[in-house]
């Protein structure tokens, strides 16, 4: 006779056994994984199953019958709603060692690395980290975040994760809308005006507001402007964006400065950026700093090296490591990126990096083609990690070190297993929490060429 198979809305006593990579926690019954909303590592819980898969279950706590001292009560009335955050009801520290764990589980599972991951840089401030929000706006209206896995917007009023200059400005747009029925957009009619306010922030308290739209322009846009304005003291611009299209893309086609100036000026790793609403930067910028002072404790530079910097962005690494190497090619596939890179090299006095518009792949086998011989390759590329072709391209140029800065760990222990095969070897990784709350995590590692 066959084992009952686990039924849906059925109860079960579970142990949970560690987290997954969307912060569930992890069980086991009847030789399956189960994945727990709200489980904490080392309790016992009743979890009512909500879905049965071919090879997996989903549920949700229904009661701890074991509590572990790292469940903690959750500080945010939208936790569980809104889709932002996963790590609320736990410790910081819990937290940390959760990421710590999966940095060092997917390098030694999918990357088969003899590796232990020792050290996870925590923030000093887990809380209020973040320099840029973008609010979807729904019919209502309602201004916040999306619920998890839907395009629900949850109204919040204030998120713990954002400045509390983004949460005055998002409150004014939404009072500006009720008070004058300025429609927001619909996003399965395709219709309305207001899509997503959008906010950034600097270290020295000023703030940049853009709203974008479905059209090339708001009624009220004065009442619009003294709002803004009235509730933000540090509010140096109001720009307008427009996005028409019918798709998930946040940013505009094109801006219209409402007032002010259409830019943000800030500070990283010593470095002067201008940050105009479509450009990229880091959102926690104390961590950010540290994640790159670990990349370049990494590369070991002594001021005579050529550093190659691939998925460059605006220049943020390649400005870095200038200050310590010989010379430091930037790739980056964004023309403006390029553009905005080659501006924050001249405004910070840094004349020994130069920039090149092109994809990774293409980039290296350029320079290569130039006779350049880098003795450190960084990279840092988006989650989906290196193509294949970008690995075996970077093999060929023979760097004695390879920095991997990732946002991954999956794609990173993939990519590791990748250069394993070619000769280098993974020695040593560090994870490092740019994102607290939340499930990602950032690894900087190093690779060294076989023989060094």
């Amino acid at each position: 006779m066959q084992p009952n198979k686990p039924l849906e809305g059925h109860t079960y006593p579970l142990r949970i056994e560690g987290y997954s990579s969307d912060g569930a926690g992890v069980a086991r019954l009847d030789g399956m994984v189960v994945f727990v909303q709200g489980g904490v590592r080392g309790e016992l819980c009743q979890v009512r199953l909500t879905h049965v898969g071919r090879s997996a279950l989903w549920g949700v706590v229904r009661e701890v019958t074991e509590p572990s001292p790292a469940r903690i009560t959750p500080d945010c009335p939208y936790y569980g709603r809104c889709g932002g955050c996963a790590f609320r009801h736990i410790t910081y520290a819990e937290e940390l060692e959760a990421k710590r764990t999966r940095v060092e589980d997917c390098l030694r599972r999918l990357g088969g690395a003899d590796i232990h991951v020792t050290e996870i840089l925590g923030a000093a401030r887990p809380d209020r980290y973040r320099n840029k929000a973008q609010f979807p706006v729904a019919p209502g209206p309602r201004i916040g975040f999306y619920q998890s896995r839907t395009h629900k917007v949850v109204d919040v009023k204030d998120c713990l994760l954002q400045s509390e200059a983004a949460a005055r400005l998002r409150g004014a747009v939404k009072d500006w809308m009720m008070e004058y029925s300025i429609p927001a957009y619909n996003e399965k009619a395709r219709s309305g005006l207001v899509r997503h306010v959008y906010v950034r922030t600097n270290r020295r308290g000023e703030s940049l507001c853009c709203l974008l739209v479905n059209g090339v322009g708001v009624p009220r846009e004065s009442e619009l402007v003294r709002a803004l304005r009235t509730a933000e003291p540090g509010l140096v611009g109001i720009v307008l964006g427009v996005n028409r299209s019918h798709t998930n893309v946040i940013l505009g086609d094109s801006y219209r400065t409402l007032w002010g100036q259409d830019f943000l000026s800030d500070t990283l790793c010593g470095s002067d950026f201008r940050l105009s609403v479509p450009s990229f930067y880091q959102v926690n910028p104390d961590q950010t700093e540290v994640l790159y002072g670990k990349a370049v404790e990494l590369a070991q530079l002594t001021g005579t090296e050529t550093v190659l910097d691939l998925y460059c962005g605006i220049g943020t690494i390649s400005l870095v490591m200038a200050r310590q190497a010989g010379r430091v090619w930037g790739a980056e596939v964004v023309p403006q990126a390029v553009d905005d890179a080659i501006q924050n090299a001249r405004r910070s006095g840094i004349e020994n990096a130069r920039f090149l518009c092109a994809d990774a792949g293409e980039a290296a086998r350029q320079l290569a083609r130039e006779g350049v011989r880098p003795d450190v390759i960084c990279v840092d590329p988006p989650r989906k990690g290196l193509a294949e072709d970008v690995v075996a391209t970077i093999a060929e140029m023979a760097p004695r070190r390879v920095v991997y800065v990732s946002c991954d760990p999956a794609t990173l222990g993939r990519d590791v297993k990748r250069f394993a095969a070619l000769g280098y070897k993974l020695d040593t990784a560090t994870a490092v929490d740019l994102f607290p709350r939340t499930v990602h995590v950032e690894t900087a590692a190093r690779l060294v060429r076989d023989g060094l």
